[in-house]
């Protein structure tokens, strides 16, 4: 696979020097505090602020009141550890090699996103899920607290979820020492209905300490992965019948999109029934309003402690999620729904209330993070800061971003709102126009009135896969 050279990666790093001096405007001198709230596989559209009027979040509304909000950031690659990975090194997973194909080799020499502050003198501390490899004191974090992580096999009993299904995720993981010498199994193994709080408890801890530096937090939750269960106190706020299906609402995907046989599509019986979504998104939505709660109390704790003021907050979701939405239950599509996350970012120098179309990509926070901070980009990060839109300066970033999953799935958006999908295995392809069509209902792949924008966004496509050393690609053709 065809790296960077070591000239491009010099340049790079003495334009990150340059950069390191234009930060955005802050109410101290002092570099800001960096706070990174993650959820994992929520929805773009699950926030009430988001024009979605069924599920209460208060406290992300409020965050996006004060902060900006990214329509159109991407996660790239919509599994769980590719999509941290990328986050991690500010590289994609062919750089990285950690792109979910059969043979995985991640590549530990990149700089990570914790490291590079710890050495620029910031306190970099982790809470919660860990799905990265290696312990985090191996990828720069110098704290952790409420350490959430595979190896309690031991103490595993079988579970059931909301309705009753045997639970297939997170089994055996259990908190732990940063070292996992020491396991609390007395603090639940695997995920719990108010684990969400636990994590709370664990970034307050943390936050309270009020070091004399400035401090990096990164909280990864669960919610709201499955197994779902009902946080305590929201027994029947959501009900069935108060919930809309999804606008793309299918009982089938039209096709095998590459992870039919996969575990998360079997958390739902096929076809997809209107009444089993509806049950699905009220114990969905009953999860996230528990995570908004949670989030609420550690926002809260910066107030009280008087460093609101100097903390960058930055809340997204590790990818979207299927939840009926074409068919599909789980999270490895390219559809929209998926591929995007919900993203705000607020605090100091930050428009408040402001909306931006700009296409980004979540690996592009490790550099983005830097230049607010005043910090050089390492050159081993090929992720584009887009500092530049929350200063104001553009209101663009990407003209066109891209998605993968596994040889199944291949992605191109135009900022203009065309999108074309490729699945190599299916042998099929999908065209949409997402500004017209924002539910993808319409694929106009097969319509003779748009083969000229077919073939361009193909050939755009092939062109990315091929730079970015694409293993199923074999110069200008695609591997049988």
């Amino acid at each position: 696979m065809p790296f960077r050279s070591p000239n491009r990666f010099l340049l790079r790093a003495v334009a990150a020097l340059g950069a390191a001096s234009i930060v955005l405007p802050c109410a101290s001198a002092r570099q800001p505090n960096i706070l990174f709230l993650l959820a994992d596989d929520m929805r773009p559209d699950a926030i009430h602020a988001f024009g979605n009027p069924r599920i209460e979040t208060p406290n992300l509304d409020a965050l996006a009141a004060r902060g900006t909000r990214f329509t159109r950031a991407t996660c790239s690659y919509p599994i769980c550890v590719v999509s941290r990975n990328e986050i991690l090194t500010g590289t994609h997973g062919w750089e990285n090699g950690l792109a979910g194909m059969k043979v995985e080799n991640p590549r530990k020499f990149l700089a990570t996103w914790p490291d590079t502050l710890a050495q620029a003198g910031y306190q970099t501390w982790h809470v919660g899920k860990w799905h990265l490899s290696g312990r985090p004191s191996a990828r720069g974090y110098t704290d952790v607290a409420g350490h959430f992580t595979g190896g309690g096999g031991a103490f595993w009993k079988e579970q059931r979820d909301w309705k009753g299904f045997p639970v297939t995720g997170y089994r055996g993981w259990i908190f732990q020492s940063e070292d996992g010498k020491a396991k609390y199994p007395e603090m639940g193994v695997g995920l719990t209905p108010d684990i969400s709080s636990k994590f709370a408890d664990a970034a307050i801890s943390l936050i309270e300490r009020k070091p004399g530096t400035p401090w990096f937090l990164q909280v990864d939750f669960t919610a709201a992965h499955d197994p779902l269960f009902m946080p305590p106190g929201l027994e029947g706020k959501y009900t069935a019948e108060d919930m809309k299906l999804p606008e793309n609402f299918l009982p089938e995907h039209p096709f095998d999109h590459g992870n039919f046989a996969g575990r998360d599509e079997c958390l739902l019986d096929w076809p997809r029934t209107e009444d089993a979504v509806k049950d699905l998104l009220r114990v969905y939505y009953s999860v996230i309003d528990d995570l908004d709660t949670q989030i609420g109390r550690v926002l809260a704790t910066l107030e009280k402690t008087g460093q609101r003021d100097n903390t960058i907050v930055i809340f997204s979701s590790d990818h979207g999620m299927g939840i009926g939405s074409h068919g599909l239950r789980g999270k490895q599509s390219q559809y929209e729904h998926t591929i995007n996350v919900p993203f705000l970012f607020a605090g100091p120098g930050i428009a408040a209330g402001a909306t931006t179309d700009a296409q980004i990509y979540l690996r592009e926070l490790f550099p983005t993070t830097c230049d607010i901070a005043g910090v050089a980009v390492p050159p081993s990060v090929t992720a584009a800061s887009f500092a530049s839109v929350l200063r104001g300066e553009t209101t663009a970033h990407h003209d066109t971003i891209h998605g993968y999953y596994t040889d199944t799935q291949r992605m191109i958006r135009q900022s203009d709102g065309w999108k074309l999908i490729r699945y190599p295995r299916a042998d099929r392809w999908q065209l949409f126009n997402v500004k017209d069509d924002p539910h993808e209902r319409d694929d106009l792949s097969a319509d003779p009135a748009h083969r000229e924008k077919f073939e361009e966004l193909r050939a755009k496509l092939n062109a990315w896969r091929r730079e970015q050393g694409d293993p199923l690609m074999t110069g200008d053709e695609e591997i049988e």
